[in-house]
C-alpha cells in the first residue's frame, strides 16, 4: 500500500513542475521582450551619435586636449608669473577654457564621443616662455577652429568651433601686447 501513493505523487509533482516551468518560461520571454525594447531604445540614438565624421571626432579630441592644457598652464601662470598682466591672462585662460571644455564635454556626451581625460600638468619656466607658447598655440588653434567651423560635418561641433574661434581670437588680441611688452622689457634689461 505504501507504493500506491508514490505513483500518484509523481504525477501531481510533474503537473506542478510543468506549471512552474511554463511560468518561468513566460517570465523569461516577457523579460527578454522588455529588455530588447530597452536595448533598441538605447542603441538607436547611439547609432545616430556615431554618424559623426572621423574628422569631427579628431577635432573634438584635439580640442579637449588643448583646452585642458590651456587650463593647466593658466593655473600655473596665475601662481608663478612675475607680471600681474601675465597672471591675469592666466586666470582668463582658466575661466574661458574651462567653460569651453565643459561645453565640449556636453557635445561629446550627446554624440557618443569619448574625450581624453588626462589633464596636462603645467610646467613653469618664465613669463616670456608662457606668453610665447600662448601666442603660438592660439594662432595654431585659431586656424584649426576656423577650419572645423567651415568644413566640419556636424552642426553642433561646427557651432562650438565657430564660438570657440571667436574666444581664441580674443585671447590672441590680449596675448600679443603682453608678449611684446615682455620682449621689450627683456630687451631693455639686456641693453640690446
Amino acid at each position: 500500500m505504501l507504493g500506491y501513493p508514490l505513483f500518484v505523487q509523481p504525477k501531481e509533482a510533474m503537473t506542478k513542475i510543468r506549471i512552474v516551468s511554463q511560468s518561468c518560461i513566460l517570465a523569461l520571454v516577457i523579460g527578454a521582450i522588455s529588455l530588447a525594447g530597452t536595448v533598441r531604445a538605447e542603441t538607436t540614438p547611439t547609432a545616430t551619435r556615431s554618424s559623426l565624421s572621423a574628422k569631427d571626432k579628431t577635432f573634438m579630441k584635439k580640442a579637449a586636449k588643448g583646452g585642458m592644457m590651456e587650463v593647466a598652464m593658466g593655473k600655473v601662470a596665475e601662481q608663478n608669473a612675475q607680471s600681474d598682466d601675465v597672471k591675469s591672462f592666466g586666470k582668463r585662460m582658466v575661466t574661458d577654457h574651462s567653460k569651453a571644455n565643459d561645453e565640449l564635454k556636453s557635445i561629446a556626451s550627446k554624440k557618443g564621443v569619448q574625450l581624453p581625460t588626462k589633464e596636462h600638468s603645467g610646467k613653469w619656466t618664465s613669463d616670456k616662455a608662457y606668453m610665447d607658447m600662448m601666442v603660438e598655440d592660439h594662432e595654431k588653434d585659431l586656424a584649426e577652429f576656423k577650419e572645423e567651423a567651415s568644413t566640419g560635418s556636424d552642426p553642433d561641433v561646427k557651432k562650438f568651433a565657430d564660438d570657440t574661434a571667436k574666444m581664441v581670437q580674443e585671447h590672441l588680441d590680449l596675448a600679443y601686447p603682453r608678449q611684446a611688452e615682455i620682449t621689450e622689457t627683456l630687451t631693455t634689461r639686456r641693453g640690446i
